[in-house]
């Protein structure tokens, strides 16, 4: 295992029980106690993930935002100062690149946040197309990232926060230099979970000292650490894509159900904008859907689906939900048969199971 890669805090992983697995080269928890007890320590407390993996790349100079423009999907122009955007990159056919947050920390100077497996291959095309004064670092290295999430997490990271008002901190907007409990952070309301909560960025070595004055502090409110198997069982509750899964070169993300960060509206040629451009108007030749077993078995990734004879698509992600006890998916089927209700079948084990056609998110954070 010594090959794999390891965050700032795989040493301290074994003093809170995790058992770590190879998760795209990266030797990463996918528990500390039991998934199922994390997805609920989220949805009803709070969660603390380690998502030190993702990666880090910084943009500055007086053509950045130009260049954002032609290699993102979304409008980075109407990003303020403190703002956070979701978005893709995509290449020319419309497959998707990546999947990313671009964080705007001043003009001329930005902050993306791209996926773990796909840190070497985004950086070589954010380097392939430079252009203008515009330069890139690089940043994954000396970055660690905690993400705090849950309904719990202000009233949690507020104790820590000595020099800030946390709720001041409107969702997808963040603060540069929070001070928590000595550690300089930008702190991110955002996550991949469906609740409210933050991403934490700081330097490297001082996530070790961050990751235990969470939990410590939080310990009262019922935080606990989680890994990679509740982070997975809540953004798919919440239907958000993961790269590899909904999204991939071979899917765009019109078909992925992300068309909202895709703006063919704005003045500027970005790649992939033709074949989106068209998929946004006429709709895409094939679409992500949710799907709920009628019959009794657990569609996975990957697991062919059919209407009658005909082979129409595979679930993207599936498991039972451990917050609606449902055995549900995400599918990525030909648009004829994504109609609410549709009856399908879904292979498992050689065997032919039905299901229908669900709406998403499977959850949504209850309304305060």
């Amino acid at each position: 295992m010594s090959d794999l890669k390891r965050t700032p805090l795989f040493e301290v992983y074994k003093e809170y029980g995790a058992k770590t697995i190879d998760f795209g080269g990266w030797d990463l928890p996918v528990q500390f106690s039991s998934i199922k007890e994390e997805h609920e320590a989220v949805r009803t407390k709070a969660g603390l993930f380690d998502v030190s993996h993702m990666g880090e790349v910084e943009v500055k100079g007086q053509d950045s935002l130009t260049y954002l423009q032609k290699i993102m999907t979304n409008d980075v122009s109407k990003l303020k100062d403190g703002g956070a955007q979701y978005t893709a990159m995509c290449y020319e056919n419309g497959g998707t690149v990546d999947d990313l947050l671009v964080y705007k920390i001043e003009d001329a100077h930005y902050l993306l946040v791209i996926n773990a497996s796909n840190i070497d291959k985004d950086y070589d095309w954010l380097e392939k197309h430079l252009e203008g004064d515009v330069t890139i670092r690089n940043l994954s290295e000396e970055t660690a990232q905690l993400a705090l999430q849950g309904p719990m997490a202000e009233k949690v990271l507020q104790q820590l926060a000595d020099n800030h008002q946390l709720d001041e901190i409107k969702f997808f907007k963040f603060q540069t230099e929070v001070n928590l409990n000595g550690v300089h952070a930008l702190v991110s309301r955002t996550g991949y979970t469906g609740e409210d909560g933050f991403e934490i960025y700081c330097a490297a070595e001082d996530a070790v000292k961050l990751w235990k004055s969470i939990l410590e502090t939080g310990k009262e409110e019922g935080v606990v650490p989680c890994g990679l198997g509740a982070r997975d069982t809540l953004r798919f509750e919440a239907n958000l894509a993961l790269y590899g899964q909904e999204l991939s070169p071979e899917i765009t993300p019109i078909e992925a159900g992300i068309g909202f960060a895709v703006r063919v509206d704005k003045d500027i040629e970005f790649i992939g904008k033709k074949v989106l451009k068209e998929q946004k108007e006429n709709g895409a030749p094939r679409k992500l859907v949710g799907i709920e077993m009628i019959d009794r078995g657990i569609p996975r990734h990957g697991y062919p689906i059919y209407h009658g004879a005909e082979l129409i698509g595979e679930v993207t992600t599936g498991t039972q939900s451990p917050t609606l006890k449902k055995n549900i998916g995400l599918a990525l089927i030909n648009k004829e048969f994504t109609e609410l209700g549709t009856e399908l079948e879904v292979e498992i084990r050689g065997k032919r199971l039905k299901a229908h056609v669900v709406g998403t998110p499977f959850y949504k954070r209850p309304k305060k």
